[in-house]
């Protein structure tokens, strides 16, 4: 569904990156009966307005242009100043996995076959200085994110709308605009598709989607002041997001705005900090810190296993919520490479895994969740159960060992694993380890090659020279199998010379004819089953492994109330957060 080009596309494997390092990812102790994870037990009473809510951070909030970011579905920082057509319901768990109004009356309304999509927006809708948001604001928005001094954004629309692929932007067009966006009244805008999109109002949800408006836009220098159209607005950005301070936007109307709870009178967010200091700062929730919160820091084993063994266990373990981000860890093949090209030696790879060690090396139980499925076990993204490689917690070596003399490897093999050197718990040495010593016990030895980060994901992504056996991940956009198995597994997405993320360049016709036609839906939940259908089919190939699914824990302070964590982005939505 994704046919992305290739500048596109790198852009998208970045913003992966930097979501799954800490931006999409939240908090604490899960069990059965709270799978949505949110910290039930922080301060209590009734959430209240007033205070103002600190934010520790490890990495600066930089970039703060709506052209310029790659956010979806809100409930992170910029969602504060910026609100969009659509948005996520800003609820715990699967609810909040729902695309729901924001500045549009509805979540749009498509032609018979997808194409084109119409939005109309709310009355009584302006910015911080009163004046009214139109259609051309949005258009106008939109087609600024297409600048390239203004790159780094969701790609998209690029790709998406008709004309989009060779557009320069407002600063290069004369004044034209993209045909393709049409406001034929201030209220109304639609959207031309050069393809079917039946989830359009996912994308709808990113920051492109926000109103600028022309007269105010200040080019590269408009993030240091943007406009607000949502419940607060920019008084201070010191060192590109490093101190960022934001204050009620008088002119936001609540009547609006059915998502944004905007409790807090002010916002002040401080960035560069270490996360361990991060941690213990909320840990001791002294002073300010007890009514803060981190959008970009989680808790890993040795935090929580000191927070279990704490003398004030309970308040700290109250003060934990988890979270479930749409994203799979899995050993990816490149069938191109003997033996891989073999594939009862995949089959056999698949057989030997031990998912046990490997969700140990990945911080334990707590912190990772095994996997058979390349789909996250999420009902939103389609989710399907199967297990073609049925290997036990601990793998199944003498089944392994079967395979490979079927496939003519009697006294075993010799192979290379391909990992990064960062200390991530996901590609790092710690799970490369974890396979290599179960893979032993099935007669296959495993040479370790360990990249620098940088290095690691050129050579992953390089069609040319991809390894025939690595450790991967992958995450999704928004919450669908869409941004799943598209660019993984549609051949038509393969490329050749640049980044490439289809490992395996599958290329097949019934797989590629499946997408577009799933792609026309504008079911959601129908299209949910269709996704989930094929990710079983194609998992019959053996072209990866799914090792685990991983959780994210956060810690907040004592005085903070009211946690929300959606499984769309997996991360406490900060417009729903109260401190009094």
């Amino acid at each position: 569904m994704l046919r992305q080009s290739q500048t596109s596309r790198r852009v998208a494997a970045v913003a992966v990156s930097l979501v799954l390092a800490g931006g999409a990812a939240a908090c604490g102790p899960e069990d059965a009966a709270d799978r949505s994870g949110a910290a039930t037990g922080a301060a209590g009473g009734a959430p209240q307005k007033g205070g103002t809510l600190t934010v520790l951070n490890s990495e600066p909030q930089s970039d703060f242009d709506p052209a310029r970011l790659y956010t979806s579905g809100g409930g992170n920082v910029p969602s504060l100043v910026f609100r969009t057509l659509t948005t996520r319901n800003r609820e715990d768990g699967a609810a909040g996995t729902k695309v729901v109004p924001d500045l549009a009356t509805d979540t749009g309304r498509p032609n018979a076959d997808a194409t084109e999509w119409t939005y109309t927006l709310k009355d009584g809708l302006t910015y911080e200085d009163g004046t009214p948001i139109t259609t051309a604001d949005i258009k106008y928005g939109i087609e600024r994110s297409f600048a390239a001094e203004l790159s780094g954004g969701a790609p998209y629309l690029r790709d998406w709308l008709v004309g989009g692929e060779s557009y320069e932007g407002p600063y290069k067009d004369g004044g034209k605009g993209l045909d393709s966006i049409l406001v034929p009244d201030a209220k109304t805008i639609v959207f031309k598709l050069r393809k079917p999109e039946g989830e359009f109002p996912y994308v709808a949800t990113q920051t492109q989607f926000a109103p600028v408006p022309k007269a105010k836009d200040t080019g590269v220098k408009y993030e240091e002041h943007p406009v607000s159209s949502g419940p607060y607005k920019v008084v201070k950005n010191e060192n590109d997001g490093e101190h960022l301070t934001l204050e009620r936007n008088e002119k936001w109307d609540p009547k609006t705005d059915e998502e944004r709870k905007a409790y807090p009178d002010r916002i002040d967010v401080r960035s560069g900090l270490d996360a361990a200091v991060i941690n213990q700062r909320l840990s001791t929730s002294s002073g300010a810190d007890a009514a803060a919160i981190t959008t970009d820091t989680n808790l890993g084993p040795a935090e929580l296993a000191q927070i279990g063994d704490s003398a004030d266990k309970n308040e700290l373990a109250s003060r934990v919520g988890t979270g479930h981000f749409g994203y799979v860890n899995y050993l990816a093949f490149n069938p191109k490479v003997a033996p891989f090209d073999n594939p009862k030696v995949r089959q056999a790879i698949s057989y030997a895994i031990n998912r046990t060690s490997v969700v140990n090396a990945a911080g334990g139980s707590a912190l990772a969740e095994p996997a058979t499925t390349f789909l996250p076990e999420q009902k939103a993204f389609g989710h399907t159960p199967y297990d073609h490689f049925p290997a036990g917690k601990a793998g199944d070596p003498a089944k392994a060992k079967e395979l490979l003399k079927e496939a003519g490897f009697p006294d075993g093999l010799s192979i290379t694993l391909t990992h990064s050197t960062a200390q991530n718990r996901q590609t790092s040495p710690e799970v490369a380890t974890a396979v290599q010593q179960a893979l032993a016990a099935a007669g296959i030895t495993v040479k370790l090659e360990g990249l620098e980060n940088n290095a690691f994901n050129e050579k992953r992504w390089d069609a040319k020279n991809t390894p025939g056996f690595f450790l991967s991940r992958w995450g999704a956009d928004w919450p669908s199998g869409g941004p799943f198995l598209a660019p993984i597994f549609d051949g038509r997405q393969i490329v050749t010379n640049g980044t490439n993320y289809n490992h395996a360049q599958l290329n097949d016709p019934a797989v590629n004819a499946e997408i577009d036609e799933i792609a026309k839906l504008t079911d959601l939940a129908e299209a949910g089953k269709r996704w989930g259908a094929l990710d079983k089919k194609i998992g019959e190939q053996a072209l990866d492994v799914p090792l685990f699914h991983p959780v994210y824990k956060r810690l907040v302070g004592k005085d903070v109330k009211n946690v929300v964590i959606s499984d769309w982005t997996g991360v406490l939505d900060i417009s729903q957060v109260s401190v009094k």
